[in-house]
């Protein structure tokens, strides 16, 4: 499940990169920098409840 985050975390990174490279695409930079910080307490969560998930 670790893996899975950890690749999620990085499309959300490169999706935001890409956001702010390319000044069209801001609203990608808003949607990744969303779901990176959502990802991340997913995370968070599952790892304090204990879930092996």
């Amino acid at each position: 499940m670790w893996k899975f985050l950890g690749i999620l975390l990085i499309i959300w990174l490169v999706l935001t990169f890409f956001g702010f490279i390319i000044k069209g695409l801001v609203w990608l930079a808003v949607i990744g920098i969303v779901l990176f910080v959502i990802t991340a307490l997913y995370g968070m969560i599952k790892q304090r409840s204990g879930g092996s998930a």
